[in-house]
């Protein structure tokens, strides 16, 4: 049976329960689903000018996170999104200092979510020993500019706008190796109807570079915050149910769990939704919680 990957949120912002997790997920395997894999954990410290999607908030020591994904044999990638990249930034000593370190791990190879060409062709000569994601912060809402993503060569995999994850009839056209490039997002609460997401990434890029600048919401509901049960009464979320009988029968494997910005408790539930047999939830969360160094919330 083809298997599902997921890709997870927080490598460093979330570092505390991964620490927790994987033990529990390696010694039990029983718990969780057969059918599903981890591919890859997502992030970025705090304070890195490449960073986008999210404001980065993870204060912990980037070493002490490879090792920790080391140890795992999971793929870890920077999410370094940022859209308004020029030049001058691409000399950031922290940020390259990163791309260097993760470049360098032995084991499994580690990646870079990216917006900027410009930063592309520069990790691409840097770098060159790193797989590169293409960011869902292009928005790409029309099939044929994201086909053409797809095509690239540069991109071992690219997230779609969560908006076309239902464009059933256009998805079954790709090819086999096509479809291996094609990830997901599948648990965004964002209006479905939005005309700024663009804009709202491009606020986020702003502030990692040091401009303060805010973007206000206009979507219905927007004061409520992130809610996995409005998540799942979005048009375009995938659940469980859809990944096992549409997705993976199509040839799809990868999907893209988002979060980064959310609190550790919350991302727990992610983790449960989508990997624990829910005859096994209760015991994951007993273990999480009972771990007297892990602050949930």
């Amino acid at each position: 049976m083809r298997k599902a990957y997921y890709h997870l949120p927080g490598l460093f912002e979330f570092y505390e329960l991964y620490r927790v997790f994987l033990p529990i997920y390696r010694e039990h395997r029983e718990y969780f689903y057969d059918w599903c894999e981890i591919g890859s954990i997502y992030g970025a410290p705090a304070d890195c000018i490449w960073g986008g999607g999210r404001a980065g908030f993870g204060e912990d020591d980037p070493e002490e996170v490879l090792a920790l994904m080391q140890e795992y044999g999971i793929s870890a990638r920077l999410t370094f999104s940022n859209s308004l990249l020029k030049e001058e930034h691409l000399s950031d000593r922290k940020c390259n200092a990163l791309c260097a370190l993760f470049e360098k791990s032995k084991g499994t190879q580690n990646g870079v979510i990216v917006h900027s060409d410009l930063l592309l062709e520069y990790l691409k000569k840097t770098c060159p020993h790193l797989y590169f994601v293409s960011s869902t912060t292009k928005v790409l809402t029309d099939f044929e500019k994201l086909m053409h993503e797809i095509r690239r060569e540069d991109f071992r995999y690219v997230v779609p706008d969560f908006r076309l994850n239902k464009a059933f009839d256009r998805w079954e056209t790709l090819s086999q190796t096509e479809k291996d490039k094609v990830e997901f997002l599948c648990n965004e609460c964002c209006w479905f109807g939005c005309t700024d997401r663009k804009a709202c990434y491009e606020t986020v890029s702003r502030k990692n570079l040091g401009e303060n600048k805010e973007h206000h919401c206009a979507a219905p509901d927007s004061d409520q915050g992130y809610r996995f049960s409005k998540a799942m009464k979005n048009p375009g979320f995938i659940g469980i149910d859809a990944i096992q009988n549409v997705y993976l029968p199509m040839g799809f494997s990868n999907f893209k769990i988002e979060g980064r910005g959310l609190g550790s408790a919350l991302i727990l539930e992610f983790l449960l939704y989508y990997m624990t047999k829910p005859q096994y939830q209760l015991y994951v969360r007993e273990e999480i919680y009972l771990d007297n160094m892990l602050d949930l919330f």
